[in-house]
């Protein structure tokens, strides 16, 4: 689309606004292969652009800290704007403001998302709204191209999603010891507790399943050589954890970014270009990060939004060539197995929710409306005692999130039983 606007003189200058450092230099470097000369690395201090550039790469941070300034570049030339996961332009008031200051007299807008928009109700700049049924006011796309559409057109890897349970134990701030068992039914504050449990580098849980991944990856790699994987951690400390955990356990020693790094963006084109096996991070890479050859993944932190999730497992469905799948080892718990199956469900921006008692009443059911008390009352109690120690924790086998449909019954992890069912016909047949 930007070749043809400049070739055409439609516009005569591009302007991309990204959420990150480094994706301003991915833009430019693919902007970079169709002709388009992109400058990364200007700053609100430069002024004027370089005449050889045909264009510039900004975050949302950098246009708010000075949106006249940006306002001004767009004035003076025929521009195209391409706002790259454009929901950012609600995280801050701010940044919406300073977004359509700068941007309203743009010849072109190109607004892009590859991630369900908000769960709050701050308006994203430029984004049309219409009101449904509900009296909600619901984003409106001038095109959409879904997962489930990419996944037809072979664009990306179909995803395979390995659901780990097990024992876990840990002690409240009260000084109780609770025992519950991970992928069981349980309240919401339990079952969240025992997430975090599972999570804890000193347990053992994770430090089986990171060995399970490794199988996983050294089983792809047979077919894909320079296949990589990912460990998405909650914090720097529990990374750098599964980091050393990692490097036992491969006798290698992974790639770590910290999202307050200065050489994050260095390491990870590092990694990129490689052919080292593991990467672990925070945040650095859950959103437009493109890293292709990642193909196994585990999801190690207590993240559980549609929106962070859908960017973390996008992190592996980038396909290379027809027949692979990806691969991302989870825990058992009822928030992600959810948002797995529910990854080809398409999802609006809501910019505003029913406001009585009686509407809200309507969109749930008898059974929905206890267990929300009971996760209440739950609720009630975690803020009386926040906080707990972890003491133990054990990982098995559960299942296989697959195209909609579960497989495998429980399995010990390493067991015969396990590497089964990642090897199941139905998983691997290449026409799935």
């Amino acid at each position: 689309m930007a070749t043809e606007l400049l070739s055409s003189a439609d516009v005569h200058k591009v302007t991309i606004v990204c959420p990150t450092e480094h994706l301003k230099y991915q833009w430019a470097e693919a902007a970079a292969r169709v002709g388009i000369h992109i400058d990364p690395s200007y700053s609100n201090s430069q002024g004027a652009l370089g005449s050889r550039f045909d264009g510039v790469a900004l975050t949302y941070a950098q246009v708010a800290a000075n949106a006249n300034l940006h306002r001004a570049r767009t004035d003076q030339a025929r521009t195209l704007v391409i706002l790259d996961e454009i929901h950012h332009g609600g995280d801050a008031l701010s940044w919406g403001d300073a977004i359509r200051e700068a941007f309203t007299p743009a010849r072109r807008r190109l607004a892009l998302t590859g991630t369900p928009f908000r769960s709050d109700t701050s308006p994203i700049p430029f984004v049309r709204y219409k009101e449904d049924a509900s009296g909600a006011k619901r984003s409106q796309a001038d095109y959409s191209y879904g997962y489930s559409d990419a996944l037809r057109d072979g664009v990306v890897r179909p995803v395979m999603f390995m659901s780990y349970s097990g024992q876990m134990r840990w002690r409240t701030k009260a000084g109780d010891e609770v025992a519950a068992r991970l992928g069981e039914p349980l309240t919401k504050d339990l079952e969240s507790q025992a997430w975090r449990t599972a999570l804890d580098p000193a347990g053992e849980w994770i430090p089986a399943v990171l060995a399970a991944a490794d199988q996983r990856l050294t089983e792809v790699r047979r077919q894909v050589p320079d296949a990589g994987a990912l460990v998405i951690a909650s914090d720097q400390s529990k990374a750098r954890a599964y980091a050393k955990q990692l490097r036992a356990i491969t006798g290698e020693a992974p790639t770590v970014v910290l999202s307050d790094d200065n050489g994050a963006s260095s390491r990870i084109e590092a990694f990129s270009a490689s052919t080292d096996r593991w990467l672990v991070a925070v945040r650095m890479v859950s959103e437009g990060v493109d890293v292709p050859r990642l193909a196994v993944g585990v999801y190690a932190t207590s993240t559980s939004t549609p929106l962070f999730f859908a960017q973390a497992v996008g992190r592996f469905v980038r396909s290379r060539a027809r027949g692979e799948t990806a691969s991302v080892f989870l825990p058992s718990v009822t928030p992600l197995l959810a948002l797995a199956g529910e990854m080809e469900v398409a999802r609006d921006h809501v910019l505003s929710r029913p406001d009585s008692a009686a509407q809200e009443d309507a969109l749930f059911s008898p059974e929905d409306r206890l267990l929300a008390e009971a996760n209440k009352t739950e609720n009630a109690s975690a803020e009386l005692l926040p906080g707990f120690e972890a003491m133990d924790s054990q990982a098995e086998f559960d299942r296989v999130l697959f195209d909609g449909g579960e497989f495998g019954t429980g399995a010990m992890v390493g067991s015969i039983e396990e590497q089964g069912t990642w090897g199941c016909p139905v998983c691997w047949s290449p026409s799935r």
